[in-house]
Parts: structure tokens; sequence; C-alpha cells
């Protein structure tokens, strides 16, 4: 294989050293000896002589073994494809003969040896790829926007997930594929209830849906999605606080057992039925999953590629286990760790959710000490700005004696400061934005 040397001698003969940096080669992707030595004498010679390359001849007498290759005319693009190529055939005979071997015939865990063979060569990809040009210039590449326009206006690329609640639609156009939500609130809230609303909004539109629930058990999770999901199909009625609500299955009830007969019966008649009811799909991986051990970015990247997830809700971000904190500064683990989440929206074209916690303030109740229904603000987001710089939107919640409360704090397209009033009685599945002028008063007319 001599395309590494044939580069070299390509980037002397033209005198062309930023062609090494432009095409990311680097020493790494010499294979030999001989080969990286006149690589980094070539560099050397660049930085101590503005940029010039060296001649054949210096190169020859200063390392042993370069072979003088004249007139090479294959393109920079041709010869780094090669090289990449045969580093990335090394590098993957090294990790399956060395590494996965060593740890296969140590007993290591059969799911942990996937998850590392999937990482490792994730890793061994991104390094071997060859850069063959620098962003996108925006003379040039006007073509590639038109059919990228053409593509969302098909919605072949890009998928907006439409919220529940229809002032977050008008602000914000609805969730965006490929983009980071964070969604904060005080302890006790109703940060999980609120998430919950729009990720199965998103599955009754068709999306496959991912959640990782990481402080409630799988059974809690699934009997509050039960009660929401009947209470959007449902023609039971029942009278609270003296207004009449089409109501799902109790949540109370579902989680201890206590339902009527009857409702036993329809409880089974409607999970017989989710297939029909929801175009879409929940995978749900829940707090006391035995097989839920490792729960860092790496796990959520081969969750989201293997079930084919669209949105994806994380509740919440810092009970993941969190990333290096290679800054060393306060909070750099779970900044490096947000940061990563964004990538990975990105990467994917998954529309990603994630829970952080608001501080507890004092200023919440009047001046009798009742408490006031107020959204936190974008300055009360707990531990790390990094979940608030890195997200689309922030949104702010809060609710109190059957209302709710939700604030954009952040609107990268607009819709900073809305709020949206909601209805909030989720022990019934019934969480929707309060209806507005005449339908509210038709709602309480009598």
């Amino acid at each position: 294989m001599q395309y590494a040397t044939m580069l070299l001698n390509k980037v002397i003969e033209q005198n062309d050293v930023g062609a090494l940096a432009r095409f990311n080669i680097t020493e790494a992707d010499m294979p030999t000896a001989s080969e990286k030595k006149a690589y980094k004498f070539i560099v050397d010679y660049s930085e101590a002589n503005r940029g010039q390359a060296p001649s054949y001849a210096t190169v020859v007498a200063e390392v042993d073994g370069f072979q003088d290759i004249p007139q090479v005319s294959d393109s920079y693009e041709y010869l780094s494809s090669k090289i990449k190529k045969y580093r990335a055939r090394l590098a993957l005979m090294n990790l399956v003969s060395g590494k996965f071997t060593n740890d296969f015939n140590a007993g290591v865990d059969v799911d942990k040896l996937i998850d590392d063979l999937i990482s490792d060569a994730q890793s061994i990809k991104m390094r071997t790829n060859v850069l063959t040009k620098v962003g996108t210039d925006l003379k040039r590449d006007g073509a590639s926007f038109l059919d990228e326009y053409l593509k969302r206006k098909e919605g072949k690329s890009f998928k907006i997930w439409r919220s529940k609640f229809a002032s977050i639609n008008d602000q914000i156009g609805g969730y965006m594929s490929g983009n980071m939500y964070t969604w904060y609130g005080r302890s006790g809230r109703g940060k999980s209830v609120f998430t919950m609303e729009e990720i199965i909004e998103a599955a009754f539109q068709g999306a496959n849906v991912l959640v990782w629930s990481m402080e409630m058990s799988r059974f809690e999770w699934m009997a509050r999605a039960y009660s929401t999901i009947s209470a959007r199909v449902s023609d039971t009625v029942e009278v609270i606080d003296g207004v009449d609500y089409e109501v799902g299955f109790e949540n109370r009830l579902l989680l201890t057992g206590g339902l009527s007969e009857g409702y036993e019966q329809g409880l089974r008649a409607f999970i017989d039925q989710l297939n029909e009811i929801l175009d879409g799909n929940i995978i749900l991986r829940a707090a006391d999953d035995v097989d839920f051990v490792k729960r860092d970015v790496c796990q959520l990247e081969a969750d989201i590629l293997q079930t084919k997830a669209d949105v994806v809700l994380v509740d919440p971000i810092y009970l993941m286990d969190y990333e290096a904190n290679t800054s060393k500064v306060a909070g750099g683990d779970v900044a490096n760790t947000s940061k990563k989440i964004r990538r990975l929206a990105g990467y994917t074209n998954a529309t990603i959710h994630i829970i952080t916690q608001a501080e507890e303030v004092r200023d919440d109740t009047d001046e009798e000490g009742n408490r006031e229904l107020r959204a936190p603000k974008r300055a009360e987001i707990k531990k790390t700005k990094a979940v608030l710089e890195d997200a689309t939107n922030t949104l702010g919640i809060d609710s109190l004696d059957g209302r709710g409360l939700i604030e954009i704090g952040k609107g990268r397209n607009g819709g900073e400061g809305t709020q949206v009033e909601v209805l909030y009685l989720p022990n019934y599945g019934i969480v929707r934005e309060m209806p507005t002028g005449e339908a509210a008063a038709s709602q309480f007319a009598f």
C-alpha cells in the first residue's frame, strides 16, 4: 500500500502542505514508520518555513526509506480515501482480534460486548472519515438548499410533531426533528406529566417514541399513559367540581388495583384496541427495568438507532450517567452530556425532549402564604445552563389545584414569554389547554 507515500509526494510536488489538514490526514494515518517520520518532517518544515514544502531531495536525505514517486496525478480526495479506508481496516482488525477477543474469552457479559463493539466501531468510523470540504458555501450550495426544501415540503427529510397545546403550535410551530427541547419545573409540579402528554401526542401522529423514565417504575408510567390515552378516546363522563368531563381510567385506581369490575372489563378492551388507537408506538425503559443499567449518551444513541425513534424523552437528565468533566469546572459533566444529546438529536434526526429541575424559590406565595401558579424562569434552571443553551426551546411548567401553566422561556424561532394555561387533572387523564372566549363560556354554561 503506497497511497500514503503517493500523497506525501503529491504534497511536495505541488508545494501544498495545507492539503494534509484540508483532507484530515494526520500522522496516525501513516501506516509505516518511515511514512510517519516523513509526514512529521514535512509538517515541521512547513511550519518553520512559512508554509513551504521541502524538496524531494531534502525529505529523502532526512528520512531513511522514503520513496520518491514523481508526477502523482491522482486526486487528493482519492488518495485520502484510500489511506483512511486502509487505516479503518487495520483498526477494525486490531479491535476484533485484540480487545473484543480478549473480552469475549474473559467472559464479559454479551450485552456489554455488543455495546462496546458498536461504540468502538463507530469511533473508528469517525476517526477515518475523509474531510473533503469545510462548511457550506452559501453562494455555490444553493441547489442543495432547494433540494432539502423540496424534501421538507414533501415531508421526506424533515418532520414537525405537533404539540397537544395549540398555543405552542401557534408560537413555535411544533417540535422539529433534529432539535432538543428542555422542560423544567420545581419538584412535584408535573414535569413528567406535561412531557408525557407531548410524546403521546406524537405517537398519535404516527411517531415511534422512545422513553427513558429514570424516576418512575414501569407500572407507574404505564398507568399514567393508559389514563391519558383513554381520556382522549373516552365517552365516559364524570362530574369533577361540578363540571362534566370526559375522563380516562382513574390513575390512582389503576395504581392500586381498585377499578370496579365494569372498568376492569373496559381496561382489557382498551388494551386490546391500543394498536388501532395509536398510529405510532411507544417504547419504554423504566427505573425498575433490570436491564436498564447503562444510562449514558452512548446507550441512548444505541437505543434510538435500534428502535428507530422519531421522538425521545429523557426523564430526567440529572439521573443519566454523565459524561466525563473534561473542563474540570462545576457542572462540566452535565454540560458535556447536554451537548452530546444535542448533537445526537441532529445526527439521528430525532426530536429529543429532556427534563431538568428548577430551583426552589420563596417568591411563589402571596402575602397570606398561599402558593401562586408561576412557571419558573430560565435563570432558575438547576445545576447547569447548558440545557438552556443547547435547547431550541425551553419550557417552564407549574401546576396547582387543577390548573397548569407552560411558559416558553427561550424561543430560538420566537414565542419567548408565551404562557399556556392548562386544565390539569392528570388523575383522570385530563391535561389540555384551557378554552378561551366563547368556548370557555360554553363549557361552564348550564
